[in-house]
Protein backbone atom coordinates (compact mmCIF):
# COMPACT_ATOMS: atom_id res chain seq x y z
CA UNK A 1 0.00 0.00 0.00
CA UNK A 2 1.24 3.52 -1.00
CA UNK A 3 1.41 6.14 1.69
CA UNK A 4 -1.38 7.79 -0.65
CA UNK A 5 -3.41 5.12 -0.26
CA UNK A 6 -2.93 4.76 3.75
CA UNK A 7 -3.58 8.54 4.34
CA UNK A 8 -6.65 8.07 2.43
CA UNK A 9 -7.76 5.11 3.40
CA UNK A 10 -7.74 6.43 7.23
CA UNK A 11 -9.53 9.58 6.10
CA UNK A 12 -11.93 8.22 4.40
CA UNK A 13 -14.58 6.90 7.24
CA UNK A 14 -14.60 10.12 8.96
CA UNK A 15 -15.06 12.36 5.72
CA UNK A 16 -18.52 13.32 4.04
CA UNK A 17 -18.62 12.54 0.21
CA UNK A 18 -19.72 16.16 -0.15
CA UNK A 19 -16.69 17.80 1.18
CA UNK A 20 -14.65 16.96 -1.78
CA UNK A 21 -14.88 16.61 -5.86
CA UNK A 22 -12.99 13.61 -6.96
CA UNK A 23 -10.39 13.86 -9.02
CA UNK A 24 -7.01 11.67 -8.37
CA UNK A 25 -6.16 9.61 -5.21
CA UNK A 26 -3.46 11.32 -4.10
CA UNK A 27 -1.99 13.47 -0.82
CA UNK A 28 -0.33 16.64 -1.16
CA UNK A 29 2.79 16.71 1.31
CA UNK A 30 4.39 20.31 0.23
CA UNK A 31 4.43 22.42 -2.42
CA UNK A 32 7.27 24.70 -3.50
CA UNK A 33 6.92 27.57 -6.68
CA UNK A 34 4.47 26.22 -9.01
CA UNK A 35 5.08 22.15 -8.16
CA UNK A 36 3.32 20.00 -5.69
CA UNK A 37 4.61 16.82 -4.19
CA UNK A 38 2.21 14.46 -2.80
CA UNK A 39 2.90 11.53 0.04
CA UNK A 40 4.95 8.98 -1.99
CA UNK A 41 7.44 11.13 -2.97
CA UNK A 42 6.19 12.43 -6.62
CA UNK A 43 6.51 15.76 -7.50
CA UNK A 44 3.71 17.33 -10.34
CA UNK A 45 3.62 20.32 -12.09
CA UNK A 46 0.65 22.48 -10.60
CA UNK A 47 -1.40 23.91 -13.76
CA UNK A 48 -4.17 24.47 -11.24
CA UNK A 49 -3.48 26.53 -8.40
CA UNK A 50 -5.46 25.60 -5.50
CA UNK A 51 -8.39 26.61 -8.03
CA UNK A 52 -6.50 29.62 -8.55
CA UNK A 53 -5.83 29.81 -4.63
CA UNK A 54 -1.76 30.21 -4.58
CA UNK A 55 -1.56 33.14 -7.73
CA UNK A 56 1.87 33.21 -5.73
CA UNK A 57 2.95 29.92 -6.11
CA UNK A 58 3.34 27.48 -3.32
CA UNK A 59 5.12 28.14 -0.03
CA UNK A 60 6.02 31.40 -1.39
CA UNK A 61 9.31 32.88 1.30
CA UNK A 62 7.74 36.42 1.59
CA UNK A 63 3.68 35.02 2.46
CA UNK A 64 5.81 31.99 4.70
CA UNK A 65 8.19 34.68 6.69
CA UNK A 66 5.08 37.03 7.16
CA UNK A 67 2.93 34.06 8.53
CA UNK A 68 5.52 32.50 10.70
CA UNK A 69 6.49 36.04 11.97
CA UNK A 70 2.86 36.98 12.62
CA UNK A 71 2.20 33.80 14.34
CA UNK A 72 4.81 34.11 16.88
CA UNK A 73 3.04 37.44 17.98
CA UNK A 74 -0.29 36.76 17.95
CA UNK A 75 -2.50 34.12 16.19
CA UNK A 76 -5.80 34.81 16.86
CA UNK A 77 -7.86 37.46 18.87
CA UNK A 78 -11.69 37.66 17.41
CA UNK A 79 -11.64 40.80 14.90
CA UNK A 80 -15.34 40.88 15.06
CA UNK A 81 -14.35 42.73 18.57
CA UNK A 82 -10.94 44.83 18.47
CA UNK A 83 -8.58 45.20 15.39
CA UNK A 84 -5.09 43.97 15.37
CA UNK A 85 -2.78 45.37 13.24
CA UNK A 86 -2.29 43.72 10.41
CA UNK A 87 -6.10 43.69 8.69
CA UNK A 88 -5.99 47.18 9.74
CA UNK A 89 -3.11 47.92 7.64
CA UNK A 90 -4.74 45.57 5.06
CA UNK A 91 -7.80 47.52 4.96
CA UNK A 92 -7.03 50.92 3.10
CA UNK A 93 -4.48 48.63 1.23
CA UNK A 94 -7.12 46.50 -0.27
CA UNK A 95 -9.60 48.87 -0.40
CA UNK A 96 -7.51 51.24 -2.94
CA UNK A 97 -6.74 48.45 -5.25
CA UNK A 98 -10.52 48.06 -5.87
CA UNK A 99 -11.26 49.37 -9.19
CA UNK A 100 -14.62 51.96 -7.43
CA UNK A 101 -13.68 55.35 -8.28
CA UNK A 102 -14.50 57.09 -4.88
CA UNK A 103 -14.70 56.55 -1.12
CA UNK A 104 -14.68 52.53 -0.44
CA UNK A 105 -15.10 50.46 2.42
CA UNK A 106 -14.57 46.49 3.16
CA UNK A 107 -16.14 44.05 5.32
CA UNK A 108 -14.35 40.68 6.09
CA UNK A 109 -14.68 37.19 5.88
CA UNK A 110 -13.66 33.45 5.91
CA UNK A 111 -14.01 32.58 1.91
CA UNK A 112 -15.09 33.44 -1.39
CA UNK A 113 -18.80 31.66 -0.21
CA UNK A 114 -19.06 34.02 2.10
CA UNK A 115 -18.12 37.72 0.65
CA UNK A 116 -20.78 36.78 -1.67
CA UNK A 117 -23.08 36.12 1.01
CA UNK A 118 -22.29 39.84 2.31
CA UNK A 119 -22.98 41.39 -1.00
CA UNK A 120 -26.44 39.66 -0.69
CA UNK A 121 -26.76 41.88 2.76
CA UNK A 122 -25.55 44.74 1.42
CA UNK A 123 -27.46 45.02 -1.51
CA UNK A 124 -30.91 44.86 0.29
CA UNK A 125 -29.86 47.27 2.86
CA UNK A 126 -28.77 49.76 0.82
CA UNK A 127 -31.78 49.25 -1.88
CA UNK A 128 -34.22 48.27 0.24
CA UNK A 129 -34.80 45.76 -2.63
CA UNK A 130 -35.57 41.89 -2.02
CA UNK A 131 -34.53 40.04 -5.38
CA UNK A 132 -30.99 39.00 -6.79
CA UNK A 133 -30.10 38.08 -10.30
CA UNK A 134 -27.04 35.67 -10.98
CA UNK A 135 -26.29 34.14 -14.32
CA UNK A 136 -26.27 30.24 -14.95
CA UNK A 137 -22.93 28.73 -14.76
CA UNK A 138 -21.87 30.66 -11.80
CA UNK A 139 -20.15 29.30 -9.06
CA UNK A 140 -20.39 31.67 -5.96
CA UNK A 141 -19.66 29.14 -2.89
CA UNK A 142 -21.03 26.80 -1.09
CA UNK A 143 -22.92 28.47 2.14
CA UNK A 144 -26.93 28.89 1.61
CA UNK A 145 -26.65 32.49 0.13
CA UNK A 146 -23.63 31.67 -2.36
CA UNK A 147 -24.90 28.36 -3.41
CA UNK A 148 -28.67 29.94 -3.85
CA UNK A 149 -26.84 32.40 -6.48
CA UNK A 150 -24.98 29.25 -8.33
CA UNK A 151 -25.94 27.39 -10.78
CA UNK A 152 -22.66 24.86 -12.14
CA UNK A 153 -23.73 21.51 -10.42
CA UNK A 154 -27.12 20.11 -9.96
CA UNK A 155 -25.33 18.45 -6.37
CA UNK A 156 -25.39 22.52 -5.26
CA UNK A 157 -29.17 22.28 -5.12
CA UNK A 158 -30.30 18.68 -4.82
CA UNK A 159 -31.97 17.50 -1.67
CA UNK A 160 -31.26 20.61 0.29
CA UNK A 161 -33.50 23.23 -0.99
CA UNK A 162 -35.95 25.62 -0.58
CA UNK A 163 -32.67 27.60 -1.25
CA UNK A 164 -32.13 31.41 -0.43
CA UNK A 165 -35.64 33.19 -1.95
CA UNK A 166 -35.39 35.91 -4.43
CA UNK A 167 -32.51 35.12 -6.02
CA UNK A 168 -33.33 35.09 -9.93
CA UNK A 169 -31.06 33.48 -12.59
CA UNK A 170 -30.82 34.43 -16.35
CA UNK A 171 -28.58 33.08 -19.31
CA UNK A 172 -24.79 33.97 -19.36
CA UNK A 173 -23.40 34.20 -22.24
CA UNK A 174 -21.08 31.47 -22.65
CA UNK A 175 -19.49 30.48 -26.43
CA UNK A 176 -22.00 27.22 -26.32
CA UNK A 177 -24.70 29.04 -26.73
CA UNK A 178 -23.47 30.96 -30.00
CA UNK A 179 -25.10 29.31 -32.72
CA UNK A 180 -23.15 28.47 -36.07
CA UNK A 181 -22.34 31.63 -38.00
CA UNK A 182 -23.77 33.78 -35.54
CA UNK A 183 -22.55 36.77 -35.55
CA UNK A 184 -21.27 38.49 -32.41
CA UNK A 185 -23.56 41.19 -32.24
CA UNK A 186 -26.39 38.78 -32.92
CA UNK A 187 -25.24 36.44 -30.03
CA UNK A 188 -24.97 39.38 -27.62
CA UNK A 189 -28.47 41.07 -28.42
CA UNK A 190 -29.62 37.30 -28.21
CA UNK A 191 -28.73 36.65 -25.24
CA UNK A 192 -29.32 40.73 -23.96
CA UNK A 193 -33.50 40.09 -24.93
CA UNK A 194 -32.55 36.70 -22.71
CA UNK A 195 -31.38 38.46 -19.91
CA UNK A 196 -33.95 41.02 -20.42
CA UNK A 197 -37.63 38.59 -20.44
CA UNK A 198 -37.71 38.45 -16.75
CA UNK A 199 -37.54 41.94 -16.45
CA UNK A 200 -40.63 42.28 -18.59
CA UNK A 201 -43.32 39.05 -17.68
CA UNK A 202 -42.47 38.88 -14.26
CA UNK A 203 -39.78 40.35 -12.01
CA UNK A 204 -40.19 43.91 -11.33
CA UNK A 205 -36.71 46.10 -12.04
CA UNK A 206 -37.59 48.51 -9.03
CA UNK A 207 -37.34 45.33 -7.01
CA UNK A 208 -34.21 44.43 -7.75
CA UNK A 209 -31.31 44.97 -5.33
CA UNK A 210 -28.27 43.65 -7.18
CA UNK A 211 -27.18 41.88 -10.88
CA UNK A 212 -24.11 39.49 -9.47
CA UNK A 213 -21.91 38.43 -12.49
CA UNK A 214 -18.23 36.92 -12.92
CA UNK A 215 -16.80 38.82 -16.28
CA UNK A 216 -14.91 35.94 -16.84
CA UNK A 217 -16.83 32.74 -15.26
CA UNK A 218 -14.40 30.03 -13.77
CA UNK A 219 -16.09 26.66 -12.98
CA UNK A 220 -18.47 27.85 -15.67
CA UNK A 221 -16.35 27.05 -17.95
CA UNK A 222 -13.42 29.74 -18.11
CA UNK A 223 -15.32 31.94 -20.56
CA UNK A 224 -15.34 35.90 -20.80
CA UNK A 225 -19.06 37.65 -21.58
CA UNK A 226 -18.80 39.63 -24.49
CA UNK A 227 -17.81 43.63 -23.28
CA UNK A 228 -20.95 44.80 -25.48
CA UNK A 229 -23.05 42.15 -23.35
CA UNK A 230 -21.15 43.44 -19.97
CA UNK A 231 -21.91 46.93 -20.93
CA UNK A 232 -25.79 46.10 -22.02
CA UNK A 233 -26.30 45.21 -18.42
CA UNK A 234 -24.25 47.54 -16.37
CA UNK A 235 -26.54 50.39 -18.63
CA UNK A 236 -29.82 48.21 -17.53
CA UNK A 237 -28.96 48.15 -13.81
CA UNK A 238 -27.83 52.22 -13.63
CA UNK A 239 -30.88 53.05 -15.70
CA UNK A 240 -33.42 50.65 -13.08
CA UNK A 241 -31.00 51.85 -9.65
CA UNK A 242 -29.78 47.91 -9.72
CA UNK A 243 -26.35 47.81 -8.20
CA UNK A 244 -23.49 46.18 -10.00
CA UNK A 245 -21.99 43.08 -8.46
CA UNK A 246 -18.71 40.81 -9.62
CA UNK A 247 -17.50 38.03 -8.36
CA UNK A 248 -13.80 38.88 -8.71
CA UNK A 249 -12.71 35.11 -6.34
CA UNK A 250 -11.27 32.68 -9.06
CA UNK A 251 -10.70 35.60 -11.43
CA UNK A 252 -9.12 38.33 -9.54
CA UNK A 253 -5.48 38.64 -7.75
CA UNK A 254 -3.64 39.22 -11.16
CA UNK A 255 -4.75 35.70 -12.49
CA UNK A 256 -6.29 37.25 -15.72
CA UNK A 257 -3.14 39.73 -15.88
CA UNK A 258 -5.14 42.49 -14.25
CA UNK A 259 -5.84 43.15 -10.73
CA UNK A 260 -9.32 42.18 -11.07
CA UNK A 261 -11.45 40.85 -14.28
CA UNK A 262 -14.16 43.98 -14.62
CA UNK A 263 -11.09 45.37 -15.30
CA UNK A 264 -10.65 44.00 -19.05
CA UNK A 265 -14.65 45.62 -19.58
CA UNK A 266 -13.65 49.75 -18.23
CA UNK A 267 -16.77 49.15 -15.79
CA UNK A 268 -16.78 49.88 -12.22
CA UNK A 269 -18.70 47.93 -9.89
CA UNK A 270 -20.77 49.18 -6.83
CA UNK A 271 -19.59 45.76 -4.87
CA UNK A 272 -17.62 43.05 -5.55
CA UNK A 273 -16.27 40.29 -3.56
CA UNK A 274 -12.90 38.39 -3.48
CA UNK A 275 -11.05 35.73 -1.79
CA UNK A 276 -9.19 32.24 -3.06
CA UNK A 277 -5.83 34.14 -3.75
CA UNK A 278 -6.19 37.09 -1.43
CA UNK A 279 -4.02 35.37 0.98
CA UNK A 280 -2.03 33.17 -0.93
CA UNK A 281 -4.88 30.45 -0.46
CA UNK A 282 -5.39 31.46 3.66
CA UNK A 283 -8.68 31.38 4.97
CA UNK A 284 -9.53 35.20 3.93
CA UNK A 285 -12.03 36.66 1.97
CA UNK A 286 -14.20 40.29 1.79
CA UNK A 287 -16.91 42.20 0.07
CA UNK A 288 -15.53 45.87 -1.17
CA UNK A 289 -17.88 48.25 -1.82
CA UNK A 290 -18.87 51.81 -2.60
CA UNK A 291 -18.40 53.18 1.22
CA UNK A 292 -21.83 54.54 1.28
CA UNK A 293 -23.12 51.14 0.11
CA UNK A 294 -20.81 49.18 2.64
CA UNK A 295 -22.36 51.71 6.04
CA UNK A 296 -25.86 50.61 5.12
CA UNK A 297 -25.37 47.87 7.78
CA UNK A 298 -24.58 48.31 11.53
CA UNK A 299 -22.93 45.48 13.36
CA UNK A 300 -23.08 42.87 14.03
CA UNK A 301 -24.49 42.14 10.65
CA UNK A 302 -21.16 41.09 8.59
CA UNK A 303 -19.29 39.82 11.99
CA UNK A 304 -17.32 36.98 12.09
CA UNK A 305 -15.08 35.41 15.09
CA UNK A 306 -11.72 34.58 12.63
CA UNK A 307 -12.71 36.99 9.64
CA UNK A 308 -9.91 39.39 9.50
CA UNK A 309 -7.74 37.37 11.78
CA UNK A 310 -4.09 38.82 12.21
CA UNK A 311 -2.33 35.82 10.40
CA UNK A 312 -4.49 35.80 6.99
CA UNK A 313 -4.64 39.40 6.85
CA UNK A 314 -0.01 39.23 7.21
CA UNK A 315 -0.62 36.92 4.55
CA UNK A 316 -2.65 38.80 2.22
CA UNK A 317 -0.47 42.08 3.10
CA UNK A 318 2.66 39.88 1.88
CA UNK A 319 1.09 38.10 -1.41
CA UNK A 320 0.11 42.30 -2.51
CA UNK A 321 3.98 42.74 -2.15
CA UNK A 322 4.45 39.92 -4.47
CA UNK A 323 2.16 40.40 -6.97
CA UNK A 324 3.47 44.22 -7.21
CA UNK A 325 7.40 43.51 -6.27
CA UNK A 326 7.56 40.72 -8.73
CA UNK A 327 5.44 41.94 -11.42
CA UNK A 328 2.82 39.20 -11.46
CA UNK A 329 0.39 40.88 -13.67
CA UNK A 330 2.84 41.39 -16.52
CA UNK A 331 3.86 37.88 -15.74
CA UNK A 332 0.46 36.51 -16.09
CA UNK A 333 0.05 38.59 -19.91
CA UNK A 334 3.32 37.09 -21.36
CA UNK A 335 3.11 33.62 -20.19
CA UNK A 336 -0.23 33.63 -21.14
CA UNK A 337 0.75 34.91 -25.07
CA UNK A 338 2.89 31.54 -24.93
CA UNK A 339 0.05 29.23 -23.35
CA UNK A 340 -2.02 30.25 -26.06
CA UNK A 341 -0.02 30.13 -28.72
CA UNK A 342 0.83 26.38 -27.95
CA UNK A 343 -2.93 25.64 -27.44
CA UNK A 344 -3.52 27.27 -30.80
CA UNK A 345 -1.15 25.83 -32.58
CA UNK A 346 -2.17 22.05 -30.62
CA UNK A 347 -5.86 22.83 -32.20
CA UNK A 348 -4.66 22.63 -35.66
CA UNK A 349 -2.85 19.55 -35.17
CA UNK A 350 -5.70 17.44 -33.26
CA UNK A 351 -9.21 18.14 -34.08
CA UNK A 352 -10.75 17.08 -30.53
CA UNK A 353 -9.75 20.82 -29.31
CA UNK A 354 -12.23 22.42 -30.03
CA UNK A 355 -12.93 26.12 -28.68
CA UNK A 356 -9.31 27.53 -27.13
CA UNK A 357 -10.32 30.36 -24.01
CA UNK A 358 -6.73 32.20 -22.54
CA UNK A 359 -6.91 35.38 -20.39
CA UNK A 360 -3.48 35.75 -19.56
CA UNK A 361 -2.66 32.46 -17.17
CA UNK A 362 -5.66 31.66 -17.00
CA UNK A 363 -7.57 29.18 -19.73
CA UNK A 364 -10.27 27.13 -20.76
CA UNK A 365 -9.64 24.43 -23.87
CA UNK A 366 -13.07 22.72 -25.14
CA UNK A 367 -12.04 18.86 -25.80
CA UNK A 368 -15.01 18.10 -28.80
CA UNK A 369 -16.07 15.25 -30.53
CA UNK A 370 -14.42 15.73 -33.99
CA UNK A 371 -17.51 14.68 -35.95
CA UNK A 372 -20.50 16.25 -33.84
CA UNK A 373 -18.29 19.41 -32.78
CA UNK A 374 -20.06 18.13 -28.80
CA UNK A 375 -18.56 17.91 -25.63
CA UNK A 376 -16.64 14.58 -25.39
CA UNK A 377 -16.58 13.62 -21.88
CA UNK A 378 -14.95 10.48 -21.93
CA UNK A 379 -11.98 12.08 -23.99
CA UNK A 380 -11.47 14.74 -22.20
CA UNK A 381 -11.36 12.16 -18.55
CA UNK A 382 -8.79 10.28 -20.56
CA UNK A 383 -6.78 13.64 -20.53
CA UNK A 384 -6.47 14.39 -17.35
CA UNK A 385 -5.53 11.33 -16.09
CA UNK A 386 -2.87 11.08 -18.77
CA UNK A 387 -1.44 14.50 -17.94
CA UNK A 388 -1.63 13.20 -13.79
CA UNK A 389 0.00 10.29 -14.68
CA UNK A 390 2.79 12.26 -16.56
CA UNK A 391 3.34 14.61 -13.76
CA UNK A 392 1.18 17.88 -14.07
CA UNK A 393 -2.09 18.46 -12.25
CA UNK A 394 -5.24 19.64 -14.31
CA UNK A 395 -8.83 18.75 -14.12
CA UNK A 396 -11.81 19.68 -16.52
CA UNK A 397 -14.57 22.03 -16.02
CA UNK A 398 -18.48 21.23 -16.84
CA UNK A 399 -17.51 18.18 -18.58
CA UNK A 400 -15.33 18.77 -21.25
CA UNK A 401 -13.08 22.16 -20.54
CA UNK A 402 -9.61 21.57 -19.28
CA UNK A 403 -8.72 23.85 -16.73
CA UNK A 404 -5.49 25.84 -17.39
CA UNK A 405 -4.60 27.67 -14.02
CA UNK A 406 -1.06 27.50 -13.25
CA UNK A 407 0.32 29.94 -10.52
CA UNK A 408 1.54 32.94 -11.76
CA UNK A 409 5.19 32.39 -10.45
CA UNK A 410 5.39 29.46 -12.99
CA UNK A 411 8.78 29.40 -14.43
CA UNK A 412 9.02 29.39 -18.80
CA UNK A 413 10.87 26.04 -17.97
CA UNK A 414 8.02 24.42 -16.01
CA UNK A 415 5.59 25.99 -18.38
CA UNK A 416 7.51 24.31 -21.50
CA UNK A 417 7.48 20.81 -19.74
CA UNK A 418 3.71 21.20 -19.29
CA UNK A 419 3.63 21.87 -22.66
CA UNK A 420 5.26 18.87 -23.30
CA UNK A 421 3.24 16.40 -20.90
CA UNK A 422 0.37 17.86 -22.77
CA UNK A 423 1.01 17.26 -26.26
CA UNK A 424 2.13 14.05 -24.96
CA UNK A 425 -1.24 13.19 -23.69
CA UNK A 426 -3.09 14.75 -26.93
CA UNK A 427 -0.55 12.86 -29.23
CA UNK A 428 -1.78 9.47 -27.08
CA UNK A 429 -5.83 10.10 -27.64
CA UNK A 430 -5.31 10.83 -30.63
CA UNK A 431 -3.67 7.62 -31.23
CA UNK A 432 -6.44 5.82 -29.52
CA UNK A 433 -4.03 4.90 -26.82
CA UNK A 434 -5.77 6.02 -24.04
CA UNK A 435 -8.80 4.48 -21.53
CA UNK A 436 -10.45 5.90 -18.81
CA UNK A 437 -9.86 5.51 -15.20
CA UNK A 438 -11.89 3.19 -13.71
CA UNK A 439 -13.76 5.94 -11.56
CA UNK A 440 -14.46 7.95 -14.19
CA UNK A 441 -18.31 7.54 -12.65
CA UNK A 442 -17.62 9.65 -9.85
CA UNK A 443 -15.26 12.15 -10.54
CA UNK A 444 -15.93 15.85 -11.53
CA UNK A 445 -18.42 18.26 -10.72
Amino acid sequence: MTENERILNAEAPALSKAARVKYFNIVIESGKGATVTDADGKTYIDLLASASATNTGHSHPHVVKAVQDQAAKLLQYTPAYFANDPAAKLAPRLAALAPISGPTALGWGNSGSDANDAIIKFARAYTGRPYIVSFTGAYHGSTYGSLSLSSVSLNMSRKIGPLLPDIIKVPYPDPWKRLSGEPEAAFVNRMFDAFKLPFETYLPAEEVAAILIEPIQGDGGIVKAPAAFMHQVYDFAKANGILFAVDEVNQGMGRTGKWWSIQHFDLEPDLMSVGKSLASGLPLSAVIGRREIMNSLDSPANAYTTAGNPVTAAAAMATIDVIEDEHLLARSIRLGKKAAAFFEDEKQKFSFIGDVRMYGLDGGIDIVDPVTGKPDSEATAKLVYRVFELGAIMIFLKTNVLRFQPPLVITDEQLQAAFKILDQAFSELAADKLSLPSNVDEIGW
